[in-house]
């Protein structure tokens, strides 16, 4: 089942335990966190990539679409939020199984298993979408499944082996492209040592022009998540965590930066610039909620985002395979907000987006749960 890693659902418990026991017995800001990636993910830019060559709302737009090629968005956080809560949720998780008697070997079995259904169910939705059996590696669940089992075997070791494996998939990607350049340069959207490798085995690449390499660095980005779960997980103070946390922050945007001029920040390639910028970003993202929550308090305003998390399978795949179907289904009733003239599709997206979460709410509310 999908549980803390991934989706980190709330646990199947009898009625007569109150909501808000479970949810003691829960890291808050992680679920919150979960959830508003998963609303992110699955809100289709909010309709606001419809409004990309409107003067007025232009720079609002780009925001809520991928970049390019070079650069970042804050469309292009979404992914590497994903991979890294995957990551943070992991030592919550088997720490509670290891705690309840688990022993490694149970625990790679768990592991091994969750990551073939993860893979499964990948190809299933990419097939789906594709109206035809169609086997691809760029689904985001196939990147996690990888990511999960690397993040479990580097788990076992030392903090320093731990640190110097999350620097070798980072050295060994942009190595790649160092040693293959094409004439035009080592990350062309083309030429790239990823593209043709991709190339050569499948016969094309993807239309998004990420590669199957991206593999080696999304791992990197769910390591990073763990030392953060192991950090939150530890008995030091809060306010030491935060300073960590915001240490950590600070030394990713650097490390990004700093790599920049020489490994360029590229999201559809995840070069070790991007791994380190995004990481940044989805840090400072995580210690704003961990501020709300923790500190200031405002643990009942994330119930919306509670609901979107616990069932982040069921609201993914259904944003994959449904979207379209939705969309036409609420326009029958909305008009597509057309009397709103320019905003019509953001408020389009969105009731699409409150459709999708009533789903989730009706789930939360019978105890029901999907995971793998």
């Amino acid at each position: 089942m999908l549980t803390g890693e991934v989706a980190a659902a709330p646990s199947h418990v009898p009625a007569a335990v109150s909501r808000e026991t479970v949810e003691a017995r829960r890291f808050l800001p992680l679920d919150a966190f979960r959830g508003l990636i998963m609303i992110l993910l699955v809100s289709d830019g909010l309709g606001f990539q419809g409004l990309v060559n409107n003067p007025r709302y232009h720079a609002i737009a780009v925001q809520f679409d991928h970049s390019s090629w070079v650069g970042t968005t804050f469309y292009d956080l979404i992914a590497p939020a994903f991979l890294l809560m995957v990551g943070m949720s992991m030592p919550f998780s088997l720490g509670r199984r290891t705690e309840k008697g688990a022993t490694f070997g149970q625990n790679l079995r768990h592991v091994l298993a969750r990551c073939l259904r993860l893979m499964l169910l990948s190809q299933i939705l990419i097939s789906i979408e594709a109206n035809r059996l169609h086997f691809q590696m760029h689904n985001i669940l196939t990147h996690i499944a990888v990511a999960y089992l690397l993040c479990f075997l580097i788990m076992q070791w030392k903090f320093s082996y731990q640190v110097a494996a999350g620097v070798a998939l980072l050295t060994v990607h942009s190595s790649l492209f160092f040693l293959f350049p094409s004439p035009d340069g080592a990350f062309t959207k083309t030429g790239n040592i990823g593209a043709v490798i991709d190339r050569a085995i499948m016969g094309y690449n993807y239309e998004s022009w990420t590669t199957n390499l991206n593999v080696i660095s999304t791992s990197a980005t769910a390591v990073f998540g763990v030392w953060a779960g192991n950090l939150l997980r530890s008995s030091r103070p809060r306010s030491e965590q935060m300073k960590i946390l915001a240490l950590a922050m600070v030394g990713a945007f650097a490390g990004g930066l700093v790599l920049s001029p020489f490994i360029p920040i590229i999201r559809r390639i995840w070069t070790a610039s991007f791994a380190l910028y995004s990481a940044g970003w989805v840090l400072a993202m995580f210690l704003v909620l961990y501020l709300l929550i923790e500190v200031a308090g405002y643990r009942k305003l994330t119930f919306p985002l509670l609901v979107a998390g616990s069932n982040a399978i069921f609201i993914y795949s259904l944003d994959l395979i449904l979207r379209g179907w939705l969309n036409k289904s609420v326009a029958v009733f909305t008009g597509n907000f057309v009397f709103l003239g320019t905003l019509a599709p953001v408020a389009q997206s969105c009731a699409v987006l409150l459709v999708m979460w009533s789903l989730c709410y009706w789930l939360y509310r019978h105890k029901i749960f999907l995971r793998l």
